[in-house]
């Protein structure tokens, strides 16, 4: 256990990241799950914008690797203009 006042605050503020950080990747992931099944194309562009934002966010702050989001921005506007 830590012994500093500091080093709890940090286990503490961690914590805190570490669950808000999960919940924004699977919320991201919830998205992209939802943008792979539609159908129809002017809902999967409009989807596609707030995809593309939510993974760019992430990997902002270094949740998923920059090269991860481009390449799934890639993959699902090529499905998208594909419809």
């Amino acid at each position: 256990m830590a012994n500093h006042k500091s080093a709890l605050k940090r286990i503490r503020s961690n914590n805190a990241k570490r669950l808000r950080n999960k919940y924004q990747h699977k919320t991201t992931r919830t998205f992209v799950k939802r943008l792979r099944t539609t159908t129809d194309k002017s809902e999967a562009q409009e989807l596609l914008k707030t995809v593309i934002s939510m993974l760019d966010k992430l990997a902002k702050k270094n949740i998923i690797h920059r090269n991860k989001a481009a390449n799934n921005k890639s993959k699902l506007t090529k499905l998208v203009n594909s419809l």
